[in-house]
């Protein structure tokens, strides 16, 4: 199986998104500071979610991202589908092509695995996410840095 960093960095953003909505709009450069995603690549990923009607763009200061849909409403599956992101555990890209132009013996049991991979991560909400204990540890533990991070640099 194949999902590329992509896909795993697309529903990490939109994870932290979640977790930090409650002040508001979310700017990407504090996505980027939290997970160390670089901010280019943010703006790209954000601009297929958008697109998409995963994440809406709020302007001005404060501004930053939002959700459109609830947290129930938005699933894993959604999030990768948005940014072209194919699970897909065949060796030919799912073209039925894999042994000199024609299927081979086990392509149909790879893109079986595919489409379950697909329908496990489409029953995955963001809320089941940021219900779990380890995600609330990680998360908090990622703002206690934060936080001291600013402490830093308000001292120097």
């Amino acid at each position: 199986m194949r999902l590329t960093t992509k896909g795993r960095y697309a529903v990490t953003a939109m994870l932290d998104l979640v977790l930090h909505s409650d002040q508001g709009p979310v700017s990407l450069s504090a996505i980027s500071d939290r997970q160390h995603i670089s901010l280019s690549y943010l703006e790209q990923l954000f601009a297929k979610l958008r697109r998409r009607g995963l994440v809406k763009s709020i302007r001005g200061p404060g501004g930053g991202y939002c959700l459109v849909m609830s947290t129930q409403d938005t699933y894993v599956a959604d999030i990768i589908d948005a940014v072209d992101e194919n699970v897909d555990a065949t060796n030919c890209s799912g073209e039925a092509n894999c042994q000199e132009g024609e299927v081979c013996l086990t392509h149909h049991l790879w893109t079986d695995l595919s489409d379950q991979i697909h329908s496990f991560l489409s029953g995955i909400s963001l809320a089941s996410l940021v219900e779990r204990r380890e995600i609330q540890q990680i998360a908090s533990r990622q703002n206690l840095r934060e936080r001291n991070q600013i402490v830093m640099t308000m001292v120097e």
